[in-house]
């Protein structure tokens, strides 16, 4: 039967003697990655002069942020009371337990304390960072699936997987990959279009525009999507992940709002004396 896919992905992908590489662990070295390159490239073709060595500090200052935040979001929302039994296993992230709605919290406070130090305008370098994060999110999705993870409720669609294991021999909605396609690809092709107008839209555009897709599309998945087995439904047919990308989604809209009354044009550098010439 055409509905009878089975999952066998391997999610180690690289390992020789001590070293193991998981395709979770690149999809995240490689979305930083690719978020990186369309920052730089986009603050470039706006005139920004923002420099590679900026970018790279943004980066890592963001990626930081990310894993503290999404660890901290998770242990607090998703732990059900099992970490503050179990301290150490908080530090334990290779077991797995990433909430996005807490990296991306922690990404933009530490993209700001980067920019703090280095006089750079934190709005507008937000604005640049979210244009390519949906690549990085599409990856991270796509390492779900290889790892068999977060899948979706029982269907008798065509492209129904049966993911095995704890799932079951019962053909399931593969959740992750609708959540790659509209929080990665379609959520970079809105941005990035955007992103081609010149001179650039004002700030606090993108960063509204994504928060508010990002939770209007996380909120329409986790609807095939299977709850935590540690928390369940909470109310009705509302899970963890809905309840959390509500304030994501009107956080998107109040921002949108006041960059449109504030209509701030996007600079880089505070004080142009200090903007260091294009390359």
């Amino acid at each position: 039967m055409l509905n009878e896919l089975y999952h066998m992905l391997d999610p180690v992908a690289i390992s020789a003697g001590p070293i193991t590489i998981y395709w979770y662990g690149l999809a995240y070295v490689v979305g930083a990655i690719l978020t990186g390159f369309v920052m730089y490239r986009t603050a470039k073709r706006w005139g920004l002069g923002l420099t590679p060595d900026d970018t790279m500090s943004i980066v890592i200052g963001v990626v930081f942020g990310l894993i503290i935040g999404g660890r901290l979001f998770y242990v607090i929302f998703y732990g059900n009371g099992y970490y503050w039994e179990h301290p150490l296993e908080i530090l334990a992230t290779n077991h797995g337990g990433m909430s996005f709605h807490g990296g991306f919290a922690g990404a933009l406070i530490g993209g700001a304390l980067v920019c703090r130090m280095l006089k750079i305008n934190p709005m507008t370098i937000a604005d640049l960072a979210v244009i390519g994060a949906p690549l990085a999110l599409g990856l991270g999705r796509c390492a779900n699936f290889v790892n068999g993870e977060l899948w979706g409720k029982p269907t008798d669609l065509p492209w129904g997987v049966v993911f095995g294991g704890a799932a079951g021999d019962t053909p399931r909605h593969p959740s992750q990959l609708y959540e790659a396609l509209l929080e990665g690809v379609v959520l970079f092709c809105v941005l990035y279009a955007l992103s081609r107008k010149r001179p650039p839209r004002v700030q606090g555009t993108f960063l509204g525009t994504f928060a508010m897709g990002y939770g209007i599309a996380r909120f329409l998945v986790e609807f095939v999507r299977v709850p935590d087995a540690q928390l369940g439904y909470l109310f009705g047919p509302i899970t963890m992940g809905q309840l959390l990308s509500v304030p994501v989604i009107v956080a998107g809209v109040l921002v949108l709002v006041w960059a449109h009354r504030r209509q701030a044009p996007q600079v880089c550098y505070l004080g142009s004396d200090d903007a260091p010439a294009q390359d």
